[in-house]
Order: structure tokens, then sequence, then C-alpha cells
């Protein structure tokens, strides 16, 4: 009996989290209707659908849309919560910061488009930024596939670059003569500082963003694989050679093994430095990206769609993260419990 009354109240304390998340976003949407528009903003009115279902929406319109599918994502990430314990802990644990955002989204519609109390066209309120989405949604579409794919192939070829180089490094004293004073000596140069040689020597301004990601990504990835490599325990390669293991089995199934920590360590911190030389090698000489956009809106002062690319740019970066720590997850699975 009283474990069952216990249980009644985790489960009427994670409802309080549910609720507490919705309440946050609901008051952001009663918000945006209750409170009077006094600034002079102009509502335009958007045509969306297919030919069949088109239907007209204002920014303040697509504004509430967006709420009320916040909300509805994380009421129904709460209730698929409510069934795994540890996923209820981190549900609840981020409560508070869902609650407080919408309190955020509130107040920042307030300043920004009902009032205008922000300076202007700087700061705009939040359904403004929507309407970026409304009327540029095709070629804002078109730029992140740009920046994706450019991204995509960079960081790729910087992240294979560099697990090779590092191993190397690592394990053959000599490339590590040769090898290591010239990534040392690289590596702190800003990868952008490069940018003129590389629209020099390269034959097209996307190559030339290629190599620079590369060479952003490369240096974390290889020096920090070349640390994993060389702080690997002697006693592990004795194990393996009493078991017959050859030069090539202690590479791949000691050494690598024992340097994978550092090497998700250099790889989310190249992601980092990657994106950003993705979005200045577009703002400094491509055809195309969410940095070429910002440029062209910055051109015309649409700070709102500035501030539309910058919400996409933070979106796919923490969407790339997410899968990265997924797939570290996956490898370093030895790792639960065992490390903090």
């Amino acid at each position: 009996m009283e474990k069952q009354k216990k249980g009644y109240k985790r489960n009427g304390i994670f409802l309080l989290y549910i609720l507490l998340t919705s309440a946050g976003f609901g008051t952001a949407v009663l918000t945006n209707l209750l409170v009077p528009q006094n600034a002079p903003v102009k509502f335009r009115q958007y045509i969306l659908g297919f030919s069949g279902l088109q239907f007209q929406i204002d920014i303040n319109d697509a504004y509430r849309f967006v709420l009320f599918g916040l909300m509805l994502i994380y009421t129904s990430i709460g209730i698929a919560a409510w069934f795994r314990k540890d996923k209820r802990k981190k549900y609840a644990k981020n409560a508070a910061f869902r609650f407080a955002l919408g309190i955020a989204l509130a107040l920042w519609d307030i300043t920004g488009t009902k009032y205008q109390l922000l300076p202007q066209p700087f700061f705009p309120g939040p359904a403004q930024i929507i309407e970026a989405y409304l009327a540029d949604g095709a070629y804002v579409i078109q730029n992140t596939l740009y920046s994706l794919r450019l991204y995509f192939v960079g960081f790729s070829s910087g992240v294979l670059l560099g697990i090779v180089t590092g191993i190397l490094i690592g394990w053959f004293p000599k490339v590590y003569y040769w090898v290591y004073p010239v990534l040392k000596i690289t590596g702190v140069v800003p990868a952008v500082a490069w940018m003129p040689f590389a629209l020099t020597m390269l034959p097209t301004s996307f190559t030339a963003a290629v190599f620079l990601i590369v060479i952003c990504a490369w240096f974390p990835i290889s020096f920090l694989t070349a640390q994993g490599i060389q702080s690997t325990p002697k006693q592990n390669y004795d194990a393996a050679r009493i078991l017959g293991g050859r030069q090539l089995n202690l590479i791949f199934h000691v050494a690598i093994p024992h340097a994978m920590p550092d090497i998700f360590t250099g790889i989310t911190t190249a992601n980092a430095m990657a994106f950003t030389t993705l979005v200045m090698s577009e703002m400094l000489g491509q055809p195309g990206g969410l940095g070429y956009y910002i440029n062209q809106s910055k051109v015309w002062s649409s700070y709102y769609k500035i501030l539309a690319a910058i919400v996409i740019m933070a979106i796919l970066f923490s969407v790339i993260n997410f899968l990265i720590g997924l797939v570290q997850k996956r490898l370093l699975r030895w790792q639960k419990g065992v490390v903090r």
C-alpha cells in the first residue's frame, strides 16, 4: 500500500512537470492573443498549402502555430517519458527551463512586436522573425541545403583526415618527428586566414570553403587522436602481444579503442570550429548558404531575416551535436557506469 502511494505521488509530481512545460508556451500564446498591438507593425497575409488546401495566415497566426507545435511536441515527449524512469528524470530536470523559455518568448513578443520597446529594426519580435520563413521559405531552404552540403563534405573529410593523421603521428615515431611540428604550427592559425590562398589555388569557391573546413577540423581531431594513441598503457600492448596480436591488431584493437574518448572530444570541438568556418566562408565568397543569406539581408537591413538564419544555424548545430553524441554513446557504451 505504501509503495502504491509513493507511485501515485511520483506520477502526480511528473504530471506537474508536464503541465509546467505547457504553461510556459501557453502563456506565450495567451500573451500574443490578449495583449493589444500598439506598435505600427504591418501584418502581411501569406498563402500556404497546396492547390486544393490553400489558406491565408499572417505572422501572428504562424507564430501561434509554432507555439502550439512546441507545446504538443514537449507534451508528447513527456507522455512518452512517463513509462521510462531515466527519461522521466531528464524531462523533469528541464521542465523549469522550458517554462522559462515560454515566459521569455512572451516578454520578447511584448517588447519586440506588441510595443516595440527594443531598438528597431535590430531586435524584431518572434512573430516578425517567422515572417522570413513565410516570405523566403523556398530560398531559405535552398541556402540551408547548400550549407549542409558544404558542411558535410568538408567536415567528413576533415574527420577522416584528422583520425588518420592522428593515428600515424601517435603510432609511428618518424611520422611524429616530421608531421607533429607542422600540425602545431598550422593548427593555431585560424582557418579563414588561409582563404586568399585557397581561392587562388583551388578551382571553385566551393572547394576553397571545403578546404578551410577540412583544415579547421583536422587540427583538433588529429591532435587529440595522437594524444589518445600515445597515452595507451604499455600493459595493454603487452597483454595483446601475449595473446598473439601483431602490429595491426595492436593499432585497431588496442590503441584506437583506447583513443576513442579523445577522438570524440576532438570531433565535438572540431564541429563547433567547422560550423564557424562554414558561416564565415559563406559570408566571404560563396554563391549560397546561410552565411550568404545573412549578407544579403544585412545589405537591405532586414534584421529579422538575419535572426531567422541564426535560428536555423542554432537548430542545425544542436541536431548535429546530438547525432554525434548518439554515435559516441553507441561506440563508447562500455563507459556507462564507469565514468561520470
